[in-house]
Formats: C-alpha cells, structure tokens, sequence
C-alpha cells in the first residue's frame, strides 16, 4: 500500500469537511442562494430599504417583482435607465407621478431625469431645448427663430398700356404651332407623328428634319454606277457572288440587316475609287463587313472569326492592314442612310403590318445582288420594296399618306419596282439569299414571291430585245 503524504492527507480531510457541511445545509431545508427557484435567504440592499422589520422578516416574504408596489398597493412608475442605486426610491413611490427637480448643472443630468422633467423630444416643430426645467402648460415656449418682419406692400410698376394684350395675342398664336404637328400635310393624308410625341423615342417632334437630312445624305454616298468599267479583273458576276456569299457569313454571325446594307455600300465605294485584283476581292469583302459590324453591332465579331470564314485565306493582319486602307480611302465617312430606316417609316403608314414588312425586306436585298439597283437612292428602293409587298398580299393601293411617308408617288415607284419583278422572274442564280428567305422565320417570303412572279409576270412585264422593260398600267389590263 503506498503512504499517503502529509499533503494529501490534509486535502481529503477538507474534502470530506465540506460535503459534510453540505450534507446538514440539505437536511435543514437550505437552497443554493444562486437557486432562482428556491426561496432566498441573502439580504440585499433594496430589501433592506423596503423593510422596515428587519433582517427576519425579510426572509419570509418572496420575492417582489419587476413592478414594485407602494403602501397604498398601486403601481409605481419606473423611469427608464433610472438611477440604479435605489436611494430614495420610497420617498419617490409616495408621489405618483411627481416630476423630480433637477438639481445641478443642466449638461450633467442623466437622460432619465431629462424625461422626467418632462423635456421635449428635439423634432422640426420643436427647435429648442429646456434641460432642468418643468414645462409650464400655461406658458407658451419662447420661440428661437428671428421674428418675421413684414416687408410693406410695394405698388406693382406701372405697365405700358396694352401689353397684356400683346402677350395674350402671342400665346395664343404659339399654341397652334406647337399642336399642329402635321402642318403641310395634305388634304388626304393622315398625321400619324402627333399620336408619337409622348414617346420620346420616337422623336416626333424631329422626324421630318431627320429623313430630310436622309435623304440629303444618300445622294452623297451614292458609288460609281459603272466602275467595272476601270475594273480590268472583275465582274458585276464575280461581284453578285461576293455579295451572295456576304449574305451567308451575315446569317451565320446573326449579325443586323444595317451592316449588311453598310457593307455593300463600303464595297461599291471602295471599288469606285480603288483598282482591286480578283485574288483581292474576296479581302475587300472580309473587310467592309468587319467595319459595318464595328460601325451597327453592339457586339461585333472578333477579326479572328472572318479570317476563319475565309478558310484562313488571310491572316488577322492582313484584315487589320486592309481595314486601315479602306477606311483611308473611304476618309471614315460610315454615315450612309441605310435602307431599313426608310421601310421602318413607310411600314408606320402600313399599320406596320409584319407580313409587308417581311416582304418588303427580302426585296430590299435583291437590290444588293442586282448592280442595276446601284444608281438609285436607298430611299427609292424601300419605296419600291414596299410598292411591290402591298402589291403581292393584295393590301390596297398606294394612297396618298403612303405616298407621303415614302416620299415617292407610284409613277416615281415604277422602274425600280419593274426592276424587282425582273429579278423574280428569273431563274435563281444566288443559292444563299433564296434559301435565306425560304426559310420559315421569314415567312418563305423568297419563295411567295418567285410564285408570284411566274403568275402575274407579264402583267406588268413585256420582254423585247429593244425595250427590256415595258410596263403596262393598271387601266390597260
């Protein structure tokens, strides 16, 4: 048996002293003074200020609680954040609802005693503050803010007799000018801007300046009708293939119908002013898409993209080289007047019926393919496009506000749109563009519209050898 030293001899016998303690407390009935379910025998301070009987019968009574009650057995109020070391409290409690005297300095005081004395929350109707002092119902708050002087009624200076009227003439002759958007219109055409002038996006109150300035532009980005003629290597065939195969990368990338109108035209302006070699044509339209896209997409392509739809023919460098020589020669003039923005104001006066305007879009681009389109406004071939739309889905007749949004009567209508039928009377020659249009989303329109060529072709058609074009009016059918 091992020896139990001194040491630990003398910790058991203290061990064994207080569970023996503890054991007499438990058989006498004694709780924990930490127990909150026991009766407590500890005397505090706030006991011992509500008892006036001693320490003895301070340990027969339970525990009050939050709510403190006085002799008379009513509820006394409790101030938030009071003063914690319950002195006088029963001297407090004896006069319900008394409001304490603030005694010191009136910085010092505790927010409990500010409330007490009833100070007044800051707010806009209350600028000032009283700290330390009771508030007199009877006596009305001095106010801070600087008494108003009142500035003595100056006399109106006299006016010049009749002026008033002057004015009143003048409103109202600006008025009209204002509402009467339509002004100029004829007797049979209809103002379709005014119903547009809560739309700002629209522009209403600037849509006729802005397609007059259209139309002023176009005429300025019009290419040489005739430079194969200076084009030893090229041909308007060689040049329909391009376009066609444009037509197809265009449809691959999902890229807008503007850049490919823009496109086009960067082509026929650069072939007006440059000689390009035939291994060189397929660059040059490479090129004029890369720069439409950056000029209309929000998101063009990467140069890498058109240099891999090319079959890597030409390198990303090469692209980069010829878009600088491109747009040197062209001096960075992109403000062409695209065609689109044309059909979108004639479709307004079509009710911007989607099956017209579907149409008229696919006969918008023959005009791209077709060089015999190339000394015609894009202004004129909207018109023409639309003319012929109306005319293949049986809409009606051109009317005097379509003339007008146009902007082109029908007989100023009738050589591009003999043009057109031509193209769809003969045989398909650009496999892209047909099976482009052949598809569903486009309403089959290339394929409507060849149907309708062959049906009603010599209609308005006759083919001679000496007068390839000849049209035969409505009165002669």
């Amino acid at each position: 048996m091992p020896v139990l030293s001194t040491r630990r001899k003398a910790s058991l016998a203290a061990k064994t002293l207080t569970l023996s303690q503890a054991r007499s407390l438990r058989s006498r009935g004694t709780m924990n003074e930490n127990d909150e379910n026991g009766p407590s025998t500890r005397m505090t301070r706030a006991k011992a200020a509500l008892n006036t009987d001693g320490p003895t019968d301070a340990v027969k009574k339970p525990l009050q609680t939050k709510r403190a009650t006085t002799a008379t057995g009513t509820q006394r109020p409790r101030a938030a954040l009071g003063d914690v070391s319950n002195v006088n409290k029963a001297d407090a409690a004896e006069i319900k609802g008394a409001k304490k005297a603030v005694a010191g300095k009136a910085g010092l005081t505790s927010k409990a005693t500010t409330q007490t004395a009833g100070v007044q929350k800051l707010s806009r109707n209350n600028s000032s503050r009283t700290f330390g002092l009771p508030r007199d119902p009877n006596v009305k708050k001095p106010a801070n803010k600087r008494p108003k002087v009142e500035k003595p009624e100056q006399p109106e200076p006299p006016r010049k007799k009749g002026k008033s009227e002057v004015e009143e003439k003048i409103k109202e002759e600006e008025v009209p000018e204002v509402v009467e958007q339509g002004a100029g219109l004829g007797p049979d055409v209809l103002d379709l801007d005014t119903e547009d002038l809560d739309d700002p996006l629209m522009a209403a109150e600037y849509v006729v300046e802005i397609f007059d300035y259209l139309r002023d532009l176009e005429m300025t980005t019009l290419p040489n009708p005739q430079y194969i003629d200076h084009q030893p290597d090229l041909e308007w065939k060689m040049r329909g293939i391009l376009v066609d195969w444009l037509i197809e990368v265009h449809t691959r990338f999902r890229l807008l119908p503007e850049t490919l109108f823009l496109a086009v035209n960067i082509i026929d302006r650069f072939l007006s002013a440059e000689v390009v070699a035939l291994d060189r044509l397929q660059l040059v339209g490479v090129t004029a898409m890369f720069i439409a896209s950056k000029y209309e997409e929000v998101l063009s392509p990467h140069v890498a993209n058109f240099s891999h739809v090319a079959d890597e023919t030409f390198s990303d460098k090469e692209i980069l080289d010829a878009e600088r020589h491109v747009l040197a020669t062209l001096e960075y003039n992109m403000s062409f007047p695209n065609p689109m923005n044309f059909l979108r104001r004639i479709s307004k006066a079509d009710n911007y019926d989607i099956q017209t305007r579907t149409l008229g879009k696919y006969l918008m681009e023959i005009s791209l393919l077709d060089h015999r389109f190339m000394s015609y406004p894009q202004s004129h071939i909207a018109a023409a496009a639309m003319y012929l739309a109306r005319l293949i889905l049986e809409r009606g007749s051109w009317d005097a506000t379509l003339a007008h949004y146009a902007g082109y009567t029908e007989k100023e209508i009738d050589p591009v749109f003999r043009l057109m039928i031509d193209y769809l009377h003969r045989p398909v020659s650009h496999e892209a563009f047909f099976k482009k249009y052949a598809s569903k989303k486009f309403l089959k329109a290339s394929i409507l519209t060849r149907q309708w060529a062959k049906k009603y072709h010599q209609m308005y058609i006759e083919s001679s050898t000496t007068e390839p074009y000849t049209f035969i009016k409505d009165s002669e059918q």
